[in-house]
């Protein structure tokens, strides 16, 4: 039950939030049901990046090139169609009109809970004040207190030829209405470059992923990295890891992208190269002169009650060094507001399930074995391959696991790897498991119904004590 705070006002607004994407929004929706006068002051579209330029558009566009995918291999489940094409025009009129009414949504929330929206580019110029340039003219409120949600922008490393036309970063490339790029050189394997490799490669263009690292997903579980690079090399994909770019040059009408690798120097032509390296925070305007936050290496630095240096000001999301996650920025608004207005945090922080949405999909919780293997602690693990699931064979899934790590001691479950269809939903069963710390015994005891890809959950925890049914039994 909410429990609204009573304020004497003193600024024009208890609590100002810069930024009215997945964190500033429902930070300020969640203060206004805590009883706050709330402003959002966003420069651009409500909804930030995930809705308007990063998760929503690219699952759109990745819904709609792996129906396209799947259509090819009609044949092996019995229908046949004839002549199936795509339109990239259609296919973004969809992604904007998925954009357009969740953004609507949005708006509607904020009005209905008597939030303030100022379309405007907000200047901290004190503790307390915020200029806000609009297309009126600049103004200027006070708030109690001020909280940053401003996001984050794709990232541009120092490579020669990223000024030349067709070199694109994620935003530029989901606005690109009319435009396939035959030919695709993505620099960056993480969870950006696997995604848009999985749309292009589906659409039937030719993909080459450029990763620095040794392994594309490099901060993942190395099994769900082995596995998804071995899916994408099948599909077609080009995967070059441990290389480093050179330049990017334009000759005979094409794109070359220039690096080197363990093979020496390469060169791969392209119609277009994407930049895939990650995310930096997105400070543009925010600090005047005589005003500033700590800030390290670009991000925000703030406490474990995400408190900046400068009391009274809160920065959450992709503004700090945090986890760059949508929902990792809303849970962490909801904190931050109910801190603001007396209340104890009801949201667990530790515990962020990350989920990548390619073909098959990813998720990941709490530790893998590896993890606590580097933690040196004792644990047990369960795992089950999706071959056996018969939910998976009848929709034609590729190759896909479910892997439980527990406490050795306890029994309590620490972590969960996930590789299969409906990763990304299956995943909060386990994430709700692990907040209340769950065991084996207890998880092994739910009914799980058939068929169903849950079921791999009952396979991998029974697992743990060659319990699963459908495996077949350990050797000895």
């Amino acid at each position: 039950m909410l429990t609204r705070r009573r304020w004497i006002p003193i600024n024009d607004y208890n609590l100002a939030v810069i930024g009215a994407g997945s964190g500033g929004y429902v930070a300020a929706i969640k203060a206004a049901q805590l009883g706050l006068r709330v402003a959002v002051i966003e420069n651009r579209e409500v909804g930030g990046t995930c809705l308007n330029r990063g998760c929503i558009p690219t699952k759109t566009l990745l819904h709609a090139a792996q129906l396209f995918a799947e259509a090819q291999a009609f044949d092996a489940i019995g229908l046949h169609v004839d002549g199936i094409s795509y339109d990239i025009s259609a296919m973004h009129r969809r992604k904007d009109e998925v954009i357009e009414k969740l953004r609507a949504g949005i708006e509607n929330l904020l009005k209905a809970n008597k939030i303030e929206l100022i379309n405007g580019t907000a200047t901290i110029i004190a503790p307390h004040n915020i200029s806000v340039k609009t297309a009126d003219g600049a103004k200027e409120l006070t708030a109690d207190h001020i909280l940053i949600a401003t996001g984050s922008k794709p990232a541009r490393p120092p490579i020669e030829g990223l000024d030349l036309p067709n070199v694109v970063t994620s935003d530029e490339l989901l606005s690109l209405s009319n435009q396939v790029y035959q030919r695709l050189v993505i620099i960056g394997g993480g969870v950006i470059g696997v995604e848009f490799a999985s749309v292009f490669n589906a659409l039937g263009c030719t993909v080459t992923v450029v990763e620095a690292m040794e392994r594309v997903l490099p901060a993942m579980d190395r099994e769900i990295s082995q596995n998804l690079a071995m899916i994408l090399k099948k599909r077609g994909v080009v995967i070059h890891t441990g290389a480093q770019v050179q330049q990017i040059v334009q000759a005979d009408g094409e794109l070359q992208c220039k690096f080197t690798d363990k093979n020496g120097e390469q060169t791969v032509a392209a119609d277009g190269v994407l930049i895939a390296i990650g995310r930096k925070p997105n400070t543009d305007e925010l600090f005047s002169n005589g005003f500033t936050v700590k800030m390290n290496r670009g991000s925000i630095v703030v406490d474990d009650r995400f408190c900046t240096d400068v009391e009274g000001v809160y920065a959450i999301g992709d503004v700090t060094s945090g986890i760059q996650l949508a929902h990792v920025a809303s849970a962490q608004g909801i904190c931050v507001a109910e801190q603001i207005s007396g209340c104890q945090p009801t949201i667990r922080l530790d515990v962020v399930p990350s989920c990548i949405y390619t073909n098959p999909e990813i998720a990941v919780v709490g530790i893998s074995a590896d993890d606590a293997k580097a933690q040196g602690r004792a644990i047990k693990t369960g795992k089950f391959i999706l071959s056996a699931n018969g939910k998976s064979l009848i929709e034609n899934q590729d190759r896909g696991f479910v892997k439980l790590v527990f406490d050795a001691e306890t029994d309590v479950i620490l972590g969960a790897q996930l590789m299969c269809a409906r990763a990304t939903d299956l995943v909060s069963e386990l994430s709700t498991a692990i907040v209340n710390k769950l065991t084996a015994t207890q998880l092994a005891a739910v009914i799980r119904p058939h068929p169903t890809f849950t079921e791999a959950v009952t396979e991998a925890v029974e697992d743990t004590g060659d319990g699963s049914i459908h495996s077949m039994p350990r050797r000895r």
